[in-house]
């Protein structure tokens, strides 16, 4: 459940949830989404969840939290969106663009001289999307990464190090 915790923390710190693959810019999401709740209903992995009403004009739409639990790209909520608010023809997961990751190199292990490959060996695009400089800290390679959030679950640091923006909070 999303808690009115999460929610004045999005305020306060203005990032927003992402919203499951394939989604459209958020106006018109917000316009095409009927609030049929089979995007939540199919995910495997309980990724995608449904927006009380701290979410005002959200409510009942699918979003997902990447900290607690980032999408897998399994790529099954797509095709059972009735309206195309979730566009089926993104079936790749290299072609999937929720977000961008950002790495906080002031929070980062690896550029504070800690060994840590968590970000990198987790992400689904391994090699791509997130990329070792000198072998050993971390770079997002903006064009390839996905916005999962899988390298912001799996950050041992408090808080994370590194967060996904969702395509509504960064300019590609």
């Amino acid at each position: 459940m999303i808690s009115l915790l999460k929610f004045l923390q999005s305020i306060i710190t203005g990032k927003t949830p992402l919203r499951p693959p394939g989604a459209l810019r958020e106006e018109e999401f917000l316009k095409r989404c009927i609030k049929c709740n089979k995007c939540a209903q199919i995910c495997p992995y309980f990724s995608i969840r449904i927006a009380h009403v701290e979410w005002g004009r959200s409510m009942g739409t699918p979003m997902i939290f990447a900290r607690d639990i980032p999408c897998y790209v399994c790529m099954k909520c797509t095709p059972v969106c009735p309206t195309g608010a979730l566009q089926n023809d993104v079936v790749e997961k290299e072609n999937v663009r929720m977000g961008i990751a950002k790495i906080n190199e002031e929070k980062c292990l690896p550029y504070l001289d800690v060994i840590c490959r968590a970000c990198f060996e987790n992400c689904p695009i391994f090699r791509e999307a997130i990329i070792l400089v000198d072998e050993l800290l971390p770079k997002v390679i903006d064009e390839k990464c996905i916005g999962c959030g899988i390298c912001e679950r799996v950050c041992p640091v408090e808080g994370s190090a590194i967060i996904v923006y969702s395509k509504e909070e960064i300019t590609v």
